[in-house]
């Protein structure tokens, strides 16, 4: 057997092996890798950056568990400079699996928000964030499509109540908010076909500033609808998780990641060519030998 035939016989558990190897000992080893930040990524720093205290974001955790990986880095980075800035934010899931992991998430910024942080050389003094006054969790309901054309009517009417019970007239954050009108934007973090119901129904029937974080293999699709017009940012993957950590001088689980994705990338590139050069020298060994 020569090398190129080696090489195209590879056992593949060599494959895993190594690649497991890398990851633990890129985790192990901590070390920071430039992230160069995109124009769709930074756009929706600057346009969260530029709203006034106290006005509202909504804020969509459109995913199940098997892409928290990827998209919950960017929901805390988001929700994190939000809170912030004194912006008030509406969270809901429209994921039947998103339930608890909005909950975990909001009771873990709330936590951070407790203490004294410095962000860009700018110093913010630790506060109790409120249920009710400076957050709301609207909860889930089936039916994505219905609910988004819902909220646009009246929030009350898919969500008279929200996920702890209490109703949406009984919280001070709700106070002259009846729809998407008087919400500054909408960002949907999601990993499915509810990313488009918010472009389709959502956008283009009310007409609000959206944002989409999506999985890496998803954010190419919906690069279109970023040179339309119709979504003003878009965060692709962990990469553009990391890059909106960046952004807010907040590095985290995202910024971690990228070195281990780096270096896991460049071994599965590697074994690609080690495997394309085995067959294409051993073909043309065989059409020379005349096999």
């Amino acid at each position: 057997m020569t090398i190129f035939e080696k090489m195209m016989a590879i056992d593949r558990r060599w494959v895993f092996l190594l690649l497991a190897v890398v990851v633990v000992g890129t985790y192990a080893v901590s070390f920071q890798i430039p992230i160069r930040i995109n124009s769709e990524v930074r756009s929706i720093y600057e346009f969260v950056g530029k709203l006034q205290p106290g006005q509202i974001v909504y804020l969509g955790i459109d995913y199940d568990p098997s892409m928290q990986a990827e998209l919950h880095p960017m929901a805390y980075a988001i929700m994190e400079h939000c809170f912030r800035k004194d912006l008030r934010i509406i969270f809901c899931t429209l994921s039947q699996y998103g339930s608890g992991m909005v909950d975990a998430a909001i009771h873990d910024i709330t936590d951070s928000m407790k203490l004294d942080q410095t962000y860009h050389g700018v110093a913010y003094k630790g506060r109790e964030l409120v249920n009710g006054v400076d957050y709301v969790f609207l909860g889930y309901k089936p039916y994505f499509i219905l609910q988004i054309l819902g909220m646009g009517q009246n929030f009350r009417l898919p969500f008279p109540i929200d996920y702890y019970g209490r109703p949406l007239d009984s919280l001070p954050i709700m106070n002259g908010v009846i729809n998407y009108k008087q919400v500054a934007c909408v960002i949907d973090l999601s990993g499915g076909n509810i990313t488009d119901a918010w472009v389709s129904y959502g956008q283009g029937r009310f007409n609000f500033p959206l944002a989409l974080g999506t999985t890496g293999v998803m954010a190419a699709d919906y690069y279109p609808y970023l040179n339309s017009g119709q979504i003003f940012g878009l965060m692709g993957g962990l990469l553009g998780a990391a890059q909106y950590e960046q952004l807010a001088d907040n590095p985290g689980p995202a910024t971690d990641g990228m070195r281990i994705q780096v270096f896991a990338h460049i071994v599965i590139i590697a074994f690609i060519v080690v495997g394309n050069v085995g067959y294409f020298t051993s073909r043309r060994r065989r059409a020379t030998e005349g096999r």
